[in-house]
């Protein structure tokens, strides 16, 4: 068979794609449908006739949706493309044509056409009133864009585009198309509000007017005063970062390179913290330490003095998110702590460098991507978090409260909530950059393609003393807090009658069997399957995302990295109560009208965790060599294929900390979720802070009780399901070890 002959082999990809947007538009309802993307009752309910069930093929032979005939142009024009061979010029510039129009048309009318027909004047003025509206986009829009989307990047590699390499710019372009639809379209929305006057139009003034408040910028606090928001976020931005860096290392080191016996009760132990409602954290603090608390009134009577409201402000903030973030620190840096490669440390032993020279010169440096990682993640964590400085702040006003009281409070001022979140983004960005800085141009490559026969080293005696003190000490005060949570939840009446009781948990999960099954009559049975639902669907997507974008950024150079990047942060960056009132401005109109659904939950998870799926991905691969990758090229394989057999396997511990943490965070997340919950869509989080606002606090402290040990049971099958990478082919003890 000639080369030519050859050349002219149907194309897979390419094949599959034209089928897809072929079968979106012909076959697949193309408006939302009223019950939801998950219901099927449009299978036999009018379909493929009935206009609010029908393709768009059927749509436009009806005569309805005129403006959706264009599309089948592009969808003909990369048929032409299928027998042609690669090295056609034709052939890219077929796919570029088809996913331009395409994708461009599908955005044109999407956003030009709404529910009361053109949504621009001048399109009025210039075709006449419409008299049609236009609905959220369905199954058969989404394949059909989807297909126009790859047919594009398809096109773009032929034309040479990172070496052709189709699965890296398929991958750029995808992950671009969707940061841009849910992170900075919705987010753009509420930012144009901050200059936006009172009759509608735009003004700097306005803008100007809210940016130098004084309640933002003040610095009242050197003078005994109150100092402004922004102030406030930064100072303990900053602490809880070190803080919760410093002691996730601390966790690591125990679990890594100490003989502590008990290890795996205190890697459970770090994970409590993040698996659990943030404001339940709040509420056992002041159990303990409010002005009633336990401990308060033991060491008032002890001492003779009066009882303090100290908790309420900046520490209990402090002590409540340094418990609640510790955990994402020690998930980041435990993969880069045990992916230093163990030969490196016994070489500098083999150089007479004791062990503390040896943690100091070489495996400390070595770990600086995780060190800043982790950081950045706490800094931007402790910057966006809103229940703790909900319940323990008092007087203590930061960004992320002042943003929610300026949306639901009395004063429902989108303005100075979106000038708020742009001061946020701002410190955010800065961090950013910061650690960019930090840690400069150098390699911290330490895993080649040659095989490593080391065992990492214990921690030298004056380093492992205070360490493992430091982390016995938080693991002990861990655990009480976590006591008095359980005790809350068998009680009679939380801090009046202490009478032990489970009437809590009946309330909440009771369970009759009858001759038909199990029915869950159980109060809290809906919110928690839909929790669970909810959770199981977005943890794998937001793992897949956030991997797929660290292997670009570590392993792809490309225009626009340094945007890339920002851009897969930027929803870390901003509040998870901006992110629910944008996303209800942004998906509650076509062209995705989303809103009351459980997608709008699932896609509010994805990128609301994706970041460290992303950081935690760029820790981990920072530490494999180049030419791994340049190996399996070099043998063969395309980018997809090394990407899967030979980077993912290395990867375990930045894909099980994507897993978990995404899963435990659609678990407990509240802040944007009590925008976007409806009735057939409540979550737990939403459920629970109902039963806090009727005074329920049994209930509630139970349902937390509850979901903190069904998430200890996930996040343990995770573990087992994921496994981990072991570097070094030898145990401590010397016995052979598989990789």
């Amino acid at each position: 068979m000639s080369d030519q002959t050859s050349e002219r082999a149907i194309h897979p990809v390419l094949t599959f794609w034209v089928i897809a947007g072929w079968i979106g538009y012909c076959l697949l309802p193309w408006y939302m449908l009223e019950d939801g993307l998950l219901s099927f009752d449009w299978l036999r309910e009018g379909y493929p006739f009935d206009p609010d069930y029908a393709p768009a093929a059927f749509l436009i032979a009806q005569g309805a949706k005129l403006w959706l005939a264009p599309l089948v142009i592009a969808l003909v024009l990369p048929l032409f493309a299928l027998r042609r061979p690669k090295s056609d010029p034709r052939f890219a510039t077929l796919l570029l044509l088809s996913g331009t129009l395409g994708f461009g048309w599908l955005i044109a009318q999407g956003f030009g056409i709404g529910i009361r027909g053109f949504n621009f004047d001048w399109l009025t003025a210039s075709f006449g009133p419409l008299g049609d509206r236009q609905f959220g986009m369905g199954y058969g829009a989404m394949i059909t864009a989807s297909a126009f989307l790859f047919l594009l990047t398809q096109g773009i590699a032929a034309r040479g585009a990172i070496n052709g390499d189709v699965f890296v710019v398929s991958a750029i372009g995808g992950v671009i198309t969707i940061v841009t639809v849910f992170v900075f379209f919705p987010i753009a929305k509420m930012l144009f509000a901050a200059f936006v006057t009172e009759d509608g139009a735009y003004s700097i003034s306005v803008f100007a007017a809210k940016f130098f408040d004084d309640r933002l910028w003040g610095l009242g606090c050197l003078t005994g005063a109150k100092c402004g928001a922004a102030w406030n976020s930064l100072f303990l931005a900053l602490m809880v970062g070190f803080i919760t860096t410093a002691l996730g290392l601390c966790f690591a080191l125990v679990v890594t390179r100490s003989g502590f016996r008990y290890k795996r009760a205190i890697r459970a132990l770090t994970v409590l913290p993040i698996i659990t409602p943030p404001f339940v954290i709040g509420l056992a603090l002041i159990l303990l330490f409010g002005l009633s608390g336990s401990v308060t009134v033991f060491f008032a009577d002890l001492f003779g003095v009066q009882p303090t409201r100290w908790l309420y402000g900046m520490p209990g903030v402090l002590i409540a998110q340094t418990l609640a973030f510790t955990p994402i620190a020690f998930l980041v840096l435990i993969g880069v702590v045990e992916g230093v490669s163990p030969s490196m440390e016994e070489a500098a032993q083999t150089l007479r460098a004791n062990r503390w020279q040896t943690f100091r010169t070489v495996s400390l440096p070595l770990m600086r991507p995780g060190l800043a990682n982790a950081f950045l993640l706490g800094f931007i964590e402790s910057m966006a978090d809103f229940g703790n400085p909900l319940v323990l702040g008092g007087n203590f006003d930061v960004l992320s409260t002042e943003i929610f009281f300026a949306i639901v409070g009395a004063q429902y001022d989108q303005g100075r909530a979106a000038v708020l979140a742009m001061v946020l983004l701002f410190f955010t960005l800065s961090a950013f950059y910061a650690q960019r800085a930090w840690l400069g141009k150098k390699s911290y490559t330490t895993v080649s393609g040659k095989g490593d026969a080391g065992v990492h080293p214990l921690m030298p005696t004056r380093l492992s003393l205070p360490v493992l003190s430091i982390a016995l000490g938080w693991a002990v005060f861990t655990m009480v807090v976590y006591a008095m949570i359980i005790y809350g939840s068998v009680v009679e009446l939380w801090g009046v009658n202490n009478s032990l009781t489970f009437k809590h948990y009946v309330t909440a999960f009771s369970v009759r069997f009858e001759e038909s099954g199990i029915r869950w009559t159980g109060a809290a049975w809906d919110s928690f399957w839909t929790t669970i639902t909810i959770a199981a669907i977005a943890a794998p997507l937001t793992a897949a995302v956030g991997l797929v974008t660290a292997y670009l950024l570590t392993r792809q150079n490309f225009a626009g990295k340094n945007a890339f990047e920002f851009g897969t942060m930027l929803s870390f960056a901003i509040p998870g109560t901006v992110i629910g009132v944008s996303y209800i401005l942004a998906f509650n109109v076509p062209p995705l009208e989303i809103t009351g659904t459980g997608v709008i939950l699932v896609i509010s998870f994805i990128f609301r965790n994706m970041p460290v799926g992303v950081r935690a991905g760029i820790a981990s691969m920072s530490q494999l060599d180049k030419s791994l990758d340049e190996s399996s090229l070099t043998l063969g394989a395309n980018s997809w294929q090394t990407f899967r057999l030979v980077i993912l396997p290395l990867l375990r511990p930045a894909i099980l900390a994507a897993l978990v943490y995404s899963f435990v965070r659609a678990m407990t997340a509240i802040s944007a979720v009590i925008f976007l919950v409806s009735a057939e869509y409540d979550m737990a989080t939403s459920y629970i802070i109902g039963r806090v606002e009727n005074n329920d606090y049994g209930l509630a402290i139970a349902y937390s009780t509850t979901l903190i040990f069904v998430m200890l049971s996930a996040v343990g099958l995770l573990q087992f399901l994921v496994g981990r990478v072991q570097i070094g082919r030898r145990s401590q003890h010397g016995t052979e070890a598989s990789t």
